[in-house]
């Protein structure tokens, strides 16, 4: 390679870092992150010009040259590191990571400058991969610090940092390609030193736009379980193909004919072992335990597991059911990968709700006179079965059933309270990776069971809603049935009553013939509503006036006989169901007729205004006063009639009419008569016809 091509290379990367140095020191306000920063971009200034130098004069000591690979990756480092706040800063990992790459920093340079004497005094103790294995040491901790910063920044702050990653990450990585590409082959690819100083150049836009987003770089960033499991996993994974690749060079060197192959086999095979352990259950649960058991005073970050807990419980459009949620939140605390749920029934056995997994057991019912289930509802203890099994006596008087003795898959049992009240009862399997228990695990299973206690108990109160609401849909169709049959009831006595005495009278026996077959077609329509109540199939066009006229044709054989009078000049179609309709009309008509008595008068209006369609039902009989209209009228099952009455006509008239778009009022003074207005909303086609706009039931 050229050395123009990487003097030039590396003056635009000295002028480059001058400018950024330039301006970060003019806005620099003293705190400690913007120092750090002027020290790594500093740095990044003489690496290139060293760099720079030494491709136009060849003057500088190679152990110099070394030492500042070293120090502008270390600075990158140090200025991450720092970047956290300092509780976190106080971890034992953190410490760790800390150490590790200063340590080798100082190895790589200590070895920089003592390598030229032991070449000469002692070659047997020349370990010349030893500066590229620091600076792939120092990139990997720089990859893993940046991923980690990124991921543990709250989502509405990674746009402050968004340009640091990407310009740091690119760097880093392409650092630790060269250098795992010259520890590989045994030399420094020319062609990628001399591209080195334009791509760090690259970079500098990006670092500025974050510095000028970032005057005194106060971000809020926090370290996780997360933070430190992928941190680990990432630097572990590293280092296994960091060791894959040596092997794979030496295995070429030295493997003859059969080099390449077994070098290329030997890559792959270390890759595919390694996606195994990443994807292993088993594996990932060994890590976390070890994690938590070495590095943390907690074992759980709390406010993660309540989040976790209450998402995987609240996920209503899951596919799975409420009660292997419960099982699966429960059992991803500890690490069991299956169990099962009974849940208390009205009987107060406990069913089999619900299993996750592939437990082994299966037990349908276990009844609430239980030894077990008597234990669990006086202690409220969570049992641990291999600790029975070792150590009996602390569970006091407690005796297992026979079907669980036998189990040794099964680990924990877990008593779901809410409030006093035992809930529902999990069992879960043996976990993972070993898992010790103590206050803090119990502590822990024992809230969120009570939260999954609830989450139960409002999922069975709806399921009861739901159920009472069917219950009451029906009671009340059943209600309006047995209204209508009391009329149809009292028609058929009056006939029977007046049957001895008009016996032989011709028209008497005309009208009673059309009585009983008016009560025959009104029944039957009765058992089809039972059937369709609610199908919108059911609703056809019906003509309000001849509706109407059918009514009062019906009713005209109580006195006093309803009067008609039509106010509109083309017909009103309506679409609805005919008998409901016919229903609701004729239970207002009635209770006109008998509120206005024999000698009274009962008038039924059709007319129209704008886009609706009105008919009033008014009559002079003795009225009602306002607290009784505004009270009781449209009370279900309120009457005045005694025993003769259900209370219900008024009630189900305006809910039908309410549920075609309209409404029901009533206009009455005690003494001065009462007067019923329909209101059914209206539009009119081209034919200049009125139509509604009504909707099933």
């Amino acid at each position: 390679m050229s050395s123009i091509v990487v003097l030039t290379s590396y003056s635009i990367g000295v002028l480059a870092y001058l400018l950024l140095f330039a301006m970060l020191i003019v806005s620099w306000h003293g705190r400690a992150q913007g120092g750090l920063l002027l020290l790594a971009v500093g740095g990044m200034v003489a690496w290139s010009a060293a760099n720079a130098w030494q491709a136009a004069y060849r003057s500088m000591p190679m152990s110099l040259i070394w030492s500042l690979e070293v120090v502008h990756l270390l600075f990158w480092v140090i200025f991450l590191l720092r970047l956290a706040p300092r509780q976190i800063r106080q971890q034992r990992l953190w410490k760790l990571i800390q150490l590790g790459s200063y340590g080798m920093a100082a190895t790589s340079i200590l070895y920089s400058w003592v390598s030229p004497y032991l070449q000469s005094w002692w070659p047997g103790l020349l370990i010349t991969e030893l500066p590229l294995m620091g600076q792939l040491i120092l990139t990997l901790a720089g990859m893993v610090l940046l991923e980690q910063l990124y991921r543990n920044t709250r989502s509405d702050l990674r746009w402050y940092i968004k340009f640091l990653c990407l310009g740091l990450g690119g760097m880093f990585a392409f650092e630790f390609y060269m250098y795992a590409d010259a520890l590989l082959f045994r030399h420094l690819d020319a062609n990628l030193w001399a591209a080195r100083g334009l791509i760090s150049a690259l970079l500098v836009p990006l670092l500025a736009v974050t510095a000028a987003r970032n005057p005194d770089w106060s971000l809020n960033a926090f370290i996780s379980r997360d933070f430190v499991f992928h941190s680990t996993v990432v630097l572990a994974a590293g280092l296994y193909l960091l060791l894959m690749a040596t092997a794979g060079y030496y295995v070429k060197i030295y493997g003859g004919e059969w080099g390449h192959v077994l070098q290329v086999t030997l890559l792959a095979g270390g890759a595919l072992i390694l996606l195994v352990i990443l994807f292993s259950g088993q594996a990932r649960a060994q890590l976390w335990v070890f994690l938590n058991k070495h590095f943390f005073n907690y074992r759980y970050d709390y406010r993660k597991e309540w989040l976790r807990i209450t998402n995987e419980l609240s996920q209503q459009e899951s596919q799975m059911s409420l009660g292997e949620r419960v099982i699966k939140a429960l059992g991803d605390l500890v690490e069991s990968p299956s169990g099962f749920l009974w849940a208390k029934n009205e009987a107060g056995k406990y069913l089999l709700k619900a299993r996750w997994g592939d437990p082994t057991t299966e037990v349908f019912w276990l009844s609430d006179d239980d030894q077990l289930v008597d234990f669990l509802q006086r202690t409220g203890w969570i049992v641990d079965l291999q600790e029975f099994r070792e150590n009996p006596e602390k569970y006091k008087d407690l005796a297992l059933p026979v079907w669980l003795e036998g189990d040794r898959d099964g680990w924990l049992l877990i008593p779901l309270f809410h409030g006093d009240i035992l809930w529902a009862i999990v069992l879960l399997n043996q976990p993972r990776a070993k898992f010790e228990c103590n206050w803090e695990v119990y502590d822990v299973l024992k809230t969120a069971s009570r939260q999954a206690a609830s989450f139960l108990m409002v999922e069975e109160t709806a399921n009861r809603l739901i159920e009472a609401r069917q219950f009451e849909g029906f009671n009340r169709l059943s209600a309006f049935v047995v209204h209508d049959l009391k009329n149809i009831i009292a028609q058929l006595s009056l006939v029977v009553r007046n049957a001895d005495r008009h016996v032989n009278n011709p028209e008497f026996v005309r009208d009673a013939l059309n009585t009983v077959d008016h009560a025959v077609s009104k029944m039957s329509r009765l058992l089809a509503q039972l059937k369709n109540v609610g199908s919108e199939q059911n609703n056809k066009e019906i003509v309000l006036r001849r509706l109407l006229q059918d009514v009062i044709s019906a009713r005209a054989g109580q006195l006093p006989r309803p009067q008609f009078e039509c106010h509109v000049d083309d017909e009103v179609i309506l679409m609805a169901q005919p008998d409901r309709l016919a229903s609701a009309f004729e239970h207002i008509i009635q209770n006109a007729q008998e509120a206005a008595g024999k000698q009274g008068w009962v008038k039924v209006t059709l007319s129209s205004r704008g886009s609706q369609a009105i008919v009033e039902v008014a009559d002079n009989g003795h009225g009602m006063d306002d607290e009784f209209v505004r009270k009781r009228l449209f009370k279900p099952f309120e009457t005045t009639k005694g025993l003769s009455g259900m209370g219900i006509g008024a009630y189900e008239s305006r809910e039908y009419i309410r549920a075609l778009g309209g409404d029901l009022t009533v206009y009455s003074q005690t003494g001065q008569g009462t007067c019923f207005r329909f209101i059914l909303p209206i539009e009119m086609n081209e034919k200049q016809t009125y139509r509604t706009t009504g909707v099933s039931v």
